[in-house]
């Protein structure tokens, strides 16, 4: 998965949160309540920051987990 500012992905499907890590900070940030079908299109993009920016940044409540 190659992006200029995610380095990593998880999804869990039974809880329907998407974990993401962004290269430029030192935390992860989990999005609650994602759908499957939100999940699939982000895996199946070119642009996951793009993608990530127009379908998941603002429109999911998430938390933050420091981890540096």
């Amino acid at each position: 998965m190659p992006s200029n500012l995610i380095r990593r992905a998880d999804y869990d499907p039974q809880t329907r949160k998407l974990s993401i890590w962004l290269v430029t900070t030192q935390n992860r940030y989990d999005y609650e309540n994602v759908p499957p079908e939100t999940y699939e299109a982000f895996r199946r993009v070119f642009s996951k920051g793009r993608f990530f920016h127009r379908h998941i940044r603002d429109r999911f409540r998430y938390h933050v987990t420091p981890l540096g």
